[in-house]
């Protein structure tokens, strides 16, 4: 997922964009109300993490603009108001979840995940397939046709990129946003580096190549035929 961190707290967004980053999310981050609202209303994201106590213009104030405007992103209030009434304020105010803050992250990550399956209207996916190419999310293992493939971190992010985006062009800005948290190009062939290597991995000694160079604009992973 692409989430976006509204915190003030330098030492609990650090906290929070680390272990986001670390469970393979690309992760944003704003200090102010204000800069939250800017980027959330003018940027995609697959969810928030909002804390409710900003400078200027708060939590609760910023998820009252984005509804009003037809901005539906799934959001998850974090704050150390955790009476009913508090946490009740914040519901009506358009968090999707609210957690009092301290928090466990393990806790924050299921929430953050249940937010996503509930965004997409279904059950939690954990297994992702295209033709004879098969990936386990829960295991972060691959496989072509019965065969294990090892793949390196970036690697395993990058093909699940594709996955999830199969039949469909992926921009070289995509990838340098989502899988690698890029938000400029940094005029290096780290892109055309790892796809070399995932073709090496994934099409190797196969017949039909999964993998695709759309010239002038991207990439697409798709099934023979």
């Amino acid at each position: 997922m692409k989430i976006l961190v509204i915190e003030d707290d330098a030492g609990t967004a650090e906290y929070l964009t680390k272990g986001l980053k670390e469970a393979g999310h690309v992760v944003d981050h704003a200090a102010t109300g204000k800069d939250g609202l800017f980027l959330a209303a003018s940027e995609s994201y697959d969810a928030l993490v909002v804390d409710r106590m900003l400078p200027g213009r708060d939590g609760l104030s910023v998820l009252e603009v984005l509804r009003a405007t037809g901005n539906g992103i799934p959001a998850l209030v974090l704050s150390a108001l955790s009476s009913v009434e508090d946490r009740v304020k914040g519901l009506r105010a358009g968090a999707d979840d609210y957690l009092p803050k301290p928090f466990a992250f393990s806790e924050l990550l299921a929430r953050l995940d249940a937010l996503e399956r509930r965004a997409r209207g279904s059950g939690p996916v954990t297994r992702l397939q295209v033709s004879d190419l098969e990936m386990d999310l829960l295991a972060r293992s691959v496989s072509r046709a019965g065969r294990p493939v090892d793949l390196l971190p970036r690697e395993f992010l990058l093909l699940e990129f594709l996955m999830r985006n199969a039949g469909h062009v992926v921009t070289r800005t995509m990838l340098l946003e989502r899988v690698w948290d890029y938000h400029f190009d940094p005029q290096t062939n780290v892109i055309d580096v790892h796809i070399a290597r995932l073709r090496q991995k994934i099409d190797k000694d196969h017949p039909a190549p999964l993998i695709h160079t759309v010239r002038g604009a991207g990439y697409v992973l798709r099934a023979p035929g």
